[in-house]
């Protein structure tokens, strides 16, 4: 009988122990899941979707770090922006609005920081707010309670970078390495008992590509690229096409893009912008791996063609290599975040301000409504009590960022935000009312590059472009038939019905948006 007693007293004992650690463990995932959220943000510059492998095996290169946050996480196969170049893009992420809306147009503007910001709207809820790195908007950053950031597009190699106090030059130093730094610096000596949203924008991968003296400058030497399908691209049927001054054959120049003076010699090396930074020891590491180069190109003798595909695997591996370097650098950040058990009540996401041409139509850089370029990269990682992972196929548009920063943060998005909080997807779900199109604005027209003025509509099989200002042509994409956006069906009388029936869908999208650019182009 005691034997028994005793085995059930034991018994009672082990379920009530049971019992009061179910209750403790449920009531600190309780807690856990009622603190506010922390966000970090990872903005790239120009790192494209082909560049990265959790969207692309084209090159053969890895990302690991970039691919964890995808493997823990969401990957969004349909993340566009609303304007394809850096500043606007940047602000229409900070505001929730198209440019039109936020005054940013293009790069020579100005950002007016008095306006409504979604930084600004999380300081007033009692977050820590934290800019470091690229800013590119001319004027200083509002809402923040700490930045430090680049001047203008900044410098690679012993960068300068300022806050509200001081300037300061980093001799030695590697932009991509001392941005890393500077934001785990922050994240130690933050306030620790309030949420934080801290915005890490490297300067990666921006032209003129130099990977770190230190780590990569062999990397992918050695390696030859495919040529993309339409590298040789002649534009027919596409005017503004055909008219852009972003070509590898004609427009990647000698000594500030290839690192190498021309083989006739009449282009300085140090004209590059960057040799001059470095001290001498990271000169003799680079001299080891150009000077080659630039034998190479001396003794080759190349002319069209073969010019154009030996330009295109420099500027390939160049690219790379910042790319890898950044990486590398993500990879530092999570595994602080890591150590100091910040991974789960994190969010963390990682974009670029726009995508990039990677020799697909011939060419470098941005700025069209082509895919290559309307396109960005953004991978999304939850704490583990968000369920969904996998792919993403709903559409997304940088003006999402600001309502769905504001809604996990608990606060109300204001009314003239035009973006859509995307938190109801990250918690795995698909809204029947979400967007069907996405609506595009650039304007840097005459501007770099010479890309024309354009607006259009994409939907999920068609893309209906119109360049304007001192043109006026329409562009139409059948991007399941021809994803490569080579044959233009604008005066194809088969689509006919359906172009009205587009340009209807543009129309609608500009009275949402209140682009005035209707009024002043009124669609037939």
């Amino acid at each position: 009988m005691k034997k028994s007693i005793s085995k059930s007293a034991t018994l009672l004992s082990t379920f009530t122990t049971g019992l009061l650690l179910t209750s403790c463990a449920t009531q600190k995932k309780s807690a856990e899941n009622a603190k506010p959220l922390n966000i970090i943000y990872i903005m790239s510059d120009d790192h494209t979707r082909q560049a990265i492998s959790a969207y692309s095996d084209r090159y053969g290169i890895t990302t690991p770090n970039i691919d964890k946050i995808a493997e823990e996480g969401l990957i969004f196969s349909n993340s566009y922006v609303a304007n394809s170049i850096s500043g606007p893009s940047r602000a229409c992420m900070l505001t929730g609005k198209h440019s039109h809306k936020n005054g940013f147009r293009n790069n020579s503007d100005s950002f007016d920081g008095s306006q409504q910001t979604m930084p600004k709207l999380l300081q007033q809820a009692g977050y820590q707010t934290a800019m470091i790195g690229k800013w590119h908007l001319s004027s200083d950053p509002t809402g923040f309670d700490y930045w430090d950031i680049l001047p203008g597009q900044g410098d690679y190699y012993s960068p300068v970078m300022y806050t509200k106090d001081k300037r300061t030059t980093y001799p030695g130093e590697y932009a991509t390495d001392l941005i890393t730094n500077k934001s785990i610096n922050w994240l130690e000596q933050r306030d620790k008992s309030r949420p934080f949203c801290l915005f890490v924008h490297h300067k990666a991968v921006h032209r003129n590509f130099m990977g770190n003296v230190y780590s990569d400058l062999t990397e992918f030497e050695g390696t030859d690229y495919p040529l993309p399908d339409n590298f040789f691209d002649n534009y027919e049927g596409r005017q503004a096409a055909g008219e852009q001054e972003m070509s590898i054959a004609k427009d990647y120049s000698w000594e500030y893009d290839l690192k190498v003076k021309s083989p006739d010699g009449t282009a300085a090396i140090h004209k590059f912008g960057g040799y001059d930074r470095m001290n001498e020891s990271e000169k003799a590491v680079w001299d080891s791996v150009y000077n080659p180069i630039q034998r190479e190109i001396n003794d080759k003798n190349l002319k069209g063609k073969e010019l154009a595909v030996w330009k295109y695997q420099r500027y390939i591996k160049d690219y790379l290599k910042t790319a890898k370097a950044m990486d590398d650098n993500i990879g530092r950040l999570i595994e602080y975040l890591k150590a100091n058990n910040l991974l789960e009540n994190t969010l963390i996401v990682y974009t670029s301000d726009q995508g990039f041409y990677m020799g697909e139509h011939g060419w470098f850089d941005k700025r069209f409504m082509y895919e290559e370029s309307f396109s960005t990269p953004m991978i999304v990682r939850m704490p583990r009590r968000f369920q969904a992972r996998g792919k993403v196929d709903e559409f997304v548009q940088n003006i999402d960022h600001a309502p769905t920063f504001l809604e996990i943060a608990g606060v109300e998005i204001p009314a003239d935000i035009q973006g859509e909080s995307y938190l109801p997807i990250l918690k795995g779900k698909h809204p029947k009312n979400w967007r069907k199109s996405l609506y595009y604005h650039f304007y840097e027209f005459p501007g770099e590059h010479a890309v024309k003025r354009h607006y259009g509509i994409r939907t999920e099989r068609y893309k209906l472009i119109h360049f304007y200002n001192d043109i006026d042509t329409w562009e139409l994409y059948d991007l399941k038939n021809d994803p490569s956006e080579m044959h233009n069906l604008i005066n194809n009388p088969e689509q006919a019905k359906n172009i009205q029936l587009l340009k209807k869908q543009l129309w609608d999208l500009q009275v949402r948006y209140d682009d005035p650019i209707r009024f002043q182009y009124p669609l037939n």
